[in-house]
């Protein structure tokens, strides 16, 4: 068995400084190795100034976090050495341009790395190029051979020209050359994995969800952190054959891909919050006119403008509230990349097959996290399910488009075919589409057509994967969770382990329709229940007690703008079991 490879470094600087750049560099290098990666970038929303700290964990095991610790800090300016320096212990590296940056204190056992840039670089005025010589610095320090960071600066910049290429090379060496000198590498160099592994972003993951789910028209206006969804489906649409649409504004958005998906297209959008706020009359007319179309939710921290850069999981309420009236909706919050991509097909057969829309909940967490994933675990041709979809034929004349069924759900003819034309409007309306606004309005008809969409969701939970415990079944304490915590907690109960408390997980993805009887039986079973929430009311645990009845002992929430580290938890678990608290908010230490 492998020794366990466990590694963080961290870039910070300020906007503009191009900190995205070295860090995709080293991703790119990292998982063509075969190692796991899971990077996550704090950053704020403006175009120049403020402070990025982007941080990258490799590992030759599966990662589920950023996590905890940093191995490795590079300091692009003086506002990062000053925010960051005191988190590094014994054993770590902090490398920075001794040019323009002044080391402080650091802990006993820390190495202090200055680089004399400006010498280095033959005075060079490109201020950007200190990153590639950080970037020589750090693959001697991670042992790493000079060719690897040769090729991947190939990748890089050979679209640029030879002249950028062959300086960023030869600064690159220069640093290298450098560290090699100066300072002392890491006792453990980084390991080649079993085979090379992609990278994505959760956007990508939901984009090319999308794409194998057969979309076909997608429609969006840009809003931060969803706008990754909309670059992936322009990039690709004429090789994929989608129709893709920037609108003036969300309620033009979701017009549209409900008209494209009432002409038998799979249409989807992508929002944050303040945009899904105005597509919401959009999905009640969906449901009104029982229309399949997803939407996506890619929740950052509210509310209004809120903090655009910063993640939350505190629409749960907004989307369960989407529009007005009782309507049948599917709402699922995916758990990483992966299960987002996977979510997205899986939504779309729903929806088409129950003619209702659906709702997947990401965040900034999943959507602009960077992770490596095995291409390998990608299924791009997933089964299809359209439903009761009439596509061609001729109708003897006496079509409903809403046609009172057992079932409820309706054969539904697509626009253009001969004998079945049909009326499809936003009023209620009879089985045949004729508004009942349009005479006296009958009371039998309203409530034969509410009864008629409602019994669409009949047992409808019975046919979908339920909620289930993941850990052993005595343990002292079962985490639930939902959505993007899912990988925190999971890399909490590991810690919890060794420090001598058993720990289970129950994490929640599907929110309607609602395992109500699956989550009743295992909540109630457990010894003691903490629900783990990025939100500061609570907003999945009023959800689950409205759904089930039930309390839990204990809550672990946060709201700073910041995703959970697994720390975080431990903390929290530790603090509920011995009594010192019910509701535990963690202070955050790095992503500041």
């Amino acid at each position: 068995m492998a020794k366990q490879f466990d590694f963080a470094l961290a870039i910070g600087g300020a906007a503009g400084q191009g900190v995205a750049t070295p860090g995709m560099i080293l991703a790119r290098i990292f998982s063509r190795r075969g190692l796991h990666l899971n990077a996550y970038n704090a950053y704020q929303s403006i175009v120049r100034g403020g402070h990025i700290f982007l941080t990258v964990r490799i590992s030759n095991d599966k990662v589920y976090s950023h996590g905890d610790k940093l191995d490795m800090l590079i300091c692009l300016n003086q506002d990062t050495m000053d925010r960051h320096l005191h988190l590094m212990e014994a054993g770590g590296r902090v490398a920075f341009n001794s040019d323009t940056v002044t080391p402080g204190k650091a802990a006993d056992g820390v190495q202090i790395c200055p680089i004399p840039v400006k010498e280095l670089t033959g005075g060079s005025r490109n201020k950007v190029i200190q990153n590639t010589v950080a970037l020589g610095v750090i693959t001697f320090m991670l042992g790493l051979d000079f060719q690897v960071l040769d090729n991947a600066l190939a990748l890089q910049f050979s679209r640029k020209g030879q002249e950028v290429l062959d300086e960023n090379v030869g600064v690159a060496r220069a640093g290298y050359e450098y560290a090699k000198a100066h300072f002392q590498s890491f006792d453990e160099s980084v390991p080649n994995g079993a085979k090379p592994l992609a990278l994505w972003t959760g956007n990508q993951a939901l984009a090319m969800g999308g794409a194998a789910a057969g979309v076909k028209f997608y429609s969006a206006y840009p809003m931060a952190p969803s706008t990754g969804v909309l670059h992936w489906m322009a990039q690709n649409a004429r090789e994929l054959d989608i129709m893709v649409r920037q609108c003036e504004d969300e309620i033009a958005v979701a017009n549209m891909i409900i008209g494209a998906a009432h002409t038998g297209v799979r249409s989807m959008c992508a929002t944050s919050g303040g945009g899904f706020a105005l597509m919401t009359e959009a999905v009640g007319a969906a449901a009104m006119m029982e229309i399949p179309a997803v939407f996506i939710n890619v929740q950052r921290a509210g509310p209004s403008t809120g903090v655009p850069t910063k993640t939350e999981q505190g629409d749960l309420w907004q989307v369960l509230g989407a529009s007005q009236g009782d309507f049948e909706r599917f709402i699922a919050a995916p758990w990483n990349a992966l299960d987002a991509f996977n979510t997205i097909p899986e939504m779309f057969n729903l929806c088409d097959k129950h003619q209702c829309p659906g709702i997947v909940m990401s965040d900034l967490l999943i959507s602009e996290g960077t992770f490596s994933f095995d291409a390998d675990d990608l299924n791009m041709q997933p089964a299809i399910d359209r439903g009761e979809m009439i596509t061609e034929g001729t109708a003897n004349g006496d079509y409903m488009r809403y046609k009172d069924t057992e079932s409820g759900i309706s054969p539904r003819a697509i626009p253009g075919i001969e004998g079945y034309v049909h009326v499809v409007a936003t009023d209620e309306h009879d089985q045949d589409g004729v508004l009942i606004s349009d005479e006296y309005t009958n009371p039998h008809k309203r409530r034969r057509m509410v009864e008629k969409r409602a019994r669409k969701f009949a047992g409808v939970d019975k046919a979908m994967v339920a909620p289930s415990l993941e850990g052993p079944a005595d343990a002292e304490v079962t985490l639930i969770g939902w959505g993007s915590t899912y990988g925190v907690i999971k890399e909490a109960i590991a810690q919890l382990k060794n420090e001598g408390i058993t720990a289970n997980h129950l994490q929640i993805k599907w929110i309607v329709p609602f395992h109500s009887q699956q989550v009743t039986e295992i909540v109630t079973a457990a010894k003691k229940t903490i629900i783990v929430e990025n939100n500061y009311s609570g907003q999945f645990f009023r959800y689950m007690r409205s759904e089930t009845g039930l309390k839990v002992d204990g809550h672990i929430r946060k709201y700073d703008g910041e995703p959970f580290m697994p720390h975080h938890i431990v903390d929290g678990v530790k603090e509920q079991m011995v009594g010192n608290t019910d509701h535990f908010v963690p202070h955050q230490e790095i992503m500041v």
